[in-house]
């Protein structure tokens, strides 16, 4: 057996694809020419093509639209057209790894039962992308370029997919329809065009890149910890459960933003319910794959529970006037912090449209003070800990060195890295000022900021990625005054609160708010901390 492995997200085939590997398959072997232009030596022809359909388990994002089941059915499509027999593998994402080759290649042994044990011997590479041959390379294979005609310069003979994926976006985003474009009809494969034509996908991936929240891998952010959100997520159910249970108003009911799923898992259970159906919408492709987990080990109590992967806050998920309520928990900041204020409002506004009459949306989330200009000074500790190096630099490999190195710092020290690192990347820069008073040390400082800092001090974790959000953008006032603005009730119940486990256990005796008067320091109570704002479509 000589075998051509063809590895690759496959999202979209090429009719250049078709053809070379045609040639490559029926022409003659011995005039197969490798990546840096020597022959091959091939004795036989191909009497296999292999796909290996890499990152297979990710679907719903800008790197990796399609479902792995869609890109195999297309691939069949297109290898009927082949004189030889294909077989297709999935290949799971495992990050970046200079070891991915190997893994492809021990995937494709196991899941073929040893049918196909590739090596050097027996089967040759075909792939243009230059750091994907290395790997390759390394383990002794060789190489058929497919469209790479300079590997040092990487130049193309012709346009690869992703080019074309990248130019169909182009196209939708400019307003102009993709089926009729002319680089779609001509370049694109029958096999693709019909998959694409058949289940819309040209316009679901023309949606992902006008989604403002994702990263290309379908996260709100590359640098979560998700282990530690799950943990604290799925430990706080059932007190979630209790907070908006009596809220909730049968029917559809939807919670965005649902990460595992655990509340709508809590939900389920109450008879109150029984009748209603669940909707989790969750935008982190993690934590939308554990809802599928969770789901498929039979862990809600209702049947009617669908999950659904995407960014709420770009377009409409139901149909207008047919939700009886959202639950939105710890959701809102995040929208703001990495969206900006316009997402916000809008995602607001789509709420609104969804929402049957009488519908509900309660939203429980980290709310901030009313007077957030106000000066005050925030008392540190300094003895609980290390006051140097606290500007330390550490790589993106780091995280578990960095982690314990955060956790060392004093209070004092660690609001000199908060004050450096609090949406640097976002441009803020805060500011405040260092004072003495009676031999303590004071930092003179907005009480927004004050606050934020409390907030976050802890999350030695998931120090990176709460760097990036604001708690504190609005005040309890500020979201009432939002969603009369929108056309919905504020109903009896909400309120701002100050959590008293976060002041018992985090906040006091580490960092206390005062205000600076002619007599002296006056102490300040710690500002509130959550809401629940219960809001009503009449």
């Amino acid at each position: 057996m000589t075998a051509l492995l063809f590895p690759g997200r496959h999202h979209l085939l090429t009719n250049f694809q078709l053809e070379y590997l045609t040639l490559a398959t029926q022409g003659d072997p011995r005039e197969l020419l490798d990546v840096d232009g020597r022959p091959v030596e091939l004795a036989e022809p191909f009497d296999a093509v292999i796909w290996a359909v890499t990152s297979a388990n990710h679907a719903n994002t800008r790197r990796n639209p399609l479902p792995a089941h869609r890109r195999e059915a297309a691939i069949e499509e297109l290898a009927d057209q082949l004189d030889v027999p294909s077989f297709v593998f999935m290949i799971d994402d495992v990050g970046s790894t200079g070891r991915f080759a190997e893994y492809v290649l021990k995937k494709i042994e196991v899941d073929s039962r040893r049918r196909f044990c590739l090596t050097p011997e027996n089967c040759v590479v075909a792939c243009s992308t230059p750091a994907v041959i290395e790997q390759y390379e390394r383990l002794g294979f060789r190489i058929l370029p497919v469209e790479l005609v300079d590997r040092g310069a990487v130049t193309m003979s012709h346009s690869t997919p992703w080019q074309l994926l990248e130019h169909l976006v182009s196209v939708g985003l400019a307003g102009r329809d993709w089926r009729a474009d002319p680089e779609f009809v001509s370049k694109v494969a029958r096999a693709t065009r019909r998959i694409y034509e058949k289940y819309l996908y040209g316009d679901l991936i023309i949606d992902l890149h006008r989604r403002p929240l994702l990263t290309d891998d379908g996260d709100l952010t590359e640098t979560r910890d998700y282990n530690t959100y799950v943990r604290a997520f799925d430990n706080g159910a059932a007190r979630k459960c209790e907070l908006v249970r009596d809220l909730i108003r049968p029917g559809r009911i939807v919670d965005v933003g649902c990460c595992t799923g655990a509340l709508i898992a809590e939900l389920t259970r109450e008879d109150r319910l029984r009748e209603s159906d669940f909707y989790g919408i969750e935008v982190a492709r993690a934590l939308y794959a554990e809802c599928l987990h969770r789901k498929e080990q039979r862990l809600f109590a209702n049947e009617n529970v669908f999950f659904y992967q995407c960014d709420f806050s770009a377009a409409p998920v139901f149909a207008d006037h047919s939700v009886n309520t959202f639950l939105t928990f710890s959701l809102t900041h995040e929208v703001e912090s990495y969206a900006g204020r316009e997402a916000l409002l809008r995602f607001i506004d789509l709420l609104k449209v969804q929402l049957a009459t009488g519908g509900r949306w309660i939203n429980v989330d980290v709310i901030g003070p009313e007077e957030k200009d106000a000066p005050i000074l925030l008392w540190l500790h300094r003895e609980d800990g290390r006051n140097d190096d606290w500007d330390r630099e550490f790589g993106p490999r780091e995280r578990t060195a960095f982690q314990a190195y955060l956790a060392g710092l004093s209070t004092s020290a660690r609001f000199l890295r908060f004050a450096r690192d609090f949406r640097r990347e976002e441009g803020y820069q805060m500011p405040f000022a260092m004072e003495k008073h009676g031999g303590k040390d004071y930092a003179a400082v907005r009480l927004a900021d004050a606050c934020e800092f409390l907030s976050k001090k802890d999350y030695t974790d998931n120090w990176q990625s709460e760097m990036h959000e604001t708690f504190c953008h609005w005040s309890f006032a500020d979201w009432q005054a939002a969603v009369t603005r929108a056309g919905l009730r504020v109903m009896p119940g909400s309120k701002a609160f100050t959590n008293p486990w976060l002041v018992e256990n985090r906040y006091r005796g580490k960092a206390e708010l005062f205000d600076r008067t002619p007599q002296g320091l006056n102490p300040r109570e710690y500002e509130v901390t959550n809401m629940v704002l219960a809001v009503q479509l009449d």
